[in-house]
């Protein structure tokens, strides 16, 4: 997928969208697809990679690629400006009672005859632009290029000098083939129809779709020929072939003449909005294009990515038995994890490990490596205490600073917020290395660093989907499956704990295990499981419906 950088040395991008005037203050943020288009043709012709006959059966071939689909952006971080300037008109204001002495200087200056105490007409003129400052535009194209089109493309765009008016300055290049491409915050309604809160919609302009304007200028064409019939046996007179190529002049032949087509062209055969074009609307964020003055971020280091972070939970009392219950581990898992994620969206921060989602709300892949939210019994009271923030995939800067944030949390009938603090952070070997009881406990729920084959359930496990009698759907076919989405190896044994033998055991029924904001468990069971693999395993491990937020949990045996 063909991939072009933009970058505005002046940090400024300066276009207005079709169908509105410059003084309405619009700004077209991202640049339309048809805008592209036309910059990519127009650059052929100035640098002389084709002469006036037009494009090369390459450069028509790689602008009907492009025109084929509506490419995805990132976009930086922009802020709406603009300036007021009262533009002359060449014309003059009859002399009023103070004569306009600047205007008499100026064509004395200039040679220009003295028309004395007369004024020059003027008017308003807003001059608007996206204030762009370092970011770089990323633009791609969902489509496959050949060698020689790629290679085109990479000559046009360093050769692309501006892109809307004449002063917004552009730095273009082709992105490599190794080169990371940023995540997309700007896509066509057809990728996801309604995002969510945050998002706003902008219409923008693109190419039609090729098969469906070739149907509309045959069709448009041979209404407009139906005028003037040709005779069926004499020849048909000079007038009236030049009359069917006038009702011809007004539909272009094809797309790439619609790309062509300047404002005079439109104007004449009136035009509201060029042949070939349609009118489409993009996602973007509903901060993409500030109104007011940009935000004045401090230039901070970036944390390194941590694994884990633990922290302690405790009452305004210091009363332990205050705390809420184990069998609450899943409320208030989702708990912090909105609190976590209600703090990053007020940073204007989307962090994909708090999430588990990319910039279009798409379940990351993988092995299920964003964060998990695991409330833990560390004093072993059966009262929750701490609550370890773990992710295979790291905490990032974004993500720690919210954990770091978040002051503290709530509890169904609590006497008032309970408090949060960070007890440590790091990778597990850290993890592992917290001392006393507190720090025993911890160990069991991740396991010795050396791993261990034996692990017995410390919170319900809730099947995934709905239970089978056989086949992949079976408890032991489901546990299995979830093992290796993790990438664990299959166990060899899986056996159900009777509840009877034993008191702990006999509190598992009680645990919520249907999340409040989310999707119910297709079952709404849970099961104390204990498993043994053939080689030892570092946890933590948490299976099922709701491992990210405490379910399906499991400690060491030693």
């Amino acid at each position: 997928m063909p991939t072009m950088f933009l970058r505005f040395p002046a940090r400024r991008y300066h276009a207005t969208p079709w169908g509105h005037h410059v003084n309405e203050g619009l700004i077209e943020w991202p640049p339309s697809p048809w805008r592209l288009l036309r910059a990519l043709l127009s650059v052929g012709y100035t640098s002389g990679l084709w002469s006036g006959d037009g494009p090369s059966v390459e450069a028509r071939s790689l602008i009907e690629k492009l025109a084929s689909v509506l490419p995805i952006y990132s976009l930086p971080p922009a802020c709406g400006a603009h300036s007021r300037h009262y533009m002359p008109l060449a014309t003059l204001k009859p002399p009023g009672k103070e004569a306009d002495t600047s205007f008499v200087l100026a064509h004395q200056v200039t040679g220009s005859p003295i028309v004395r105490g007369y004024k020059e007409n003027t008017t308003l003129v807003f001059d608007t632009w996206a204030q762009v400052d370092d970011g770089e535009l990323a633009v791609t194209w969902d489509v496959e290029l050949s060698d020689a089109e790629s290679a085109l493309l990479g000559r046009l765009s360093e050769r692309l000098g501006y892109l809307g008016r004449a002063e917004s300055w552009v730095m273009a290049r082709q992105a490599g083939a190794d080169e990371a491409i940023p995540a997309s915050n700007c896509f066509h309604e057809s990728v996801q129809a309604n995002p969510g809160p945050g998002w706003e919609q902008v219409p923008l302009v693109a190419v039609e779709n090729p098969a469906d304007f070739m149907q509309w200028r045959e069709q448009t064409v041979a209404q407009a020929l139906a005028v003037f019939p040709l005779p069926e046996n004499n020849r048909p007179p000079k007038k009236l072939l030049s009359d069917r190529v006038k009702a011809e002049e007004p539909y272009p032949a094809d797309l790439i003449a619609c790309l062509h087509a300047e404002t005079n062209w439109l104007r004449k055969y009136g035009w509201s909005r060029p042949p070939g074009s349609r009118r489409v609307f993009y996602w973007r964020k509903a901060d993409a294009l500030e109104t007011g003055a940009p935000r004045v971020r401090r230039r901070t280091l970036e944390a390194p990515v941590v694994e884990a972070m633990l922290l302690s939970m405790v009452t305004a009392s210091g009363n332990d038995h205050a705390l809420p219950s184990i069998t609450r581990t899943l409320p208030q898992a989702e708990l912090l994890h909105r609190a976590l994620v209600s703090f990053s969206t007020k940073q204007g921060v989307h962090s994909p490990v708090l999430t588990g989602c990319d910039e279009i709300r798409r379940p990351l892949g993988g092995p299920h490596a964003h964060a998990h939210i695991l409330p833990l019994d560390l004093d072993r009271d059966g009262h929750l205490d701490h609550i370890l923030v773990w992710a295979p995939m790291g905490l990032d800067d974004a993500a720690q600073t919210a954990v770091r944030a978040v002051r503290r949390t709530f509890t169904k009938g609590g006497a008032g917020p309970l408090r949060l603090a960070l007890v440590g952070s790091g990778s597990m070997a850290v993890m592992r290395g917290l001392a006393g009881a507190y720090g025993k406990t911890l160990r069991s729920f991740i396991g010795p660093s050396e791993g261990t084959m034996e692990w017995t359930g410390a919170t319900p496990f809730v099947p995934p989907r709905y239970l089978k009698n056989r086949g992949r759907n079976t408890l032991e076919g489901q546990v299995i499956a979830e093992l290796a989405a993790r990438g664990y190896p299959e166990p060899t044994g899986i056996s159900v704990l009777d509840p009877r033998s034993d008191t702990w055991l006999l509190r598992m029924r009680h645990f919520i295990r249907s999340r409040y904001r989310g999707p119910a468990p297709p079952v709404d069971v849970g099961f104390s499981l204990a498993l043994r693999f053939a080689e030892p395993i570092n946890g933590p491990l948490c299976l099922g419906y709701g491992g990210h937020f405490g379910l399906g949990m499991f400690v060491a045996v030693k």
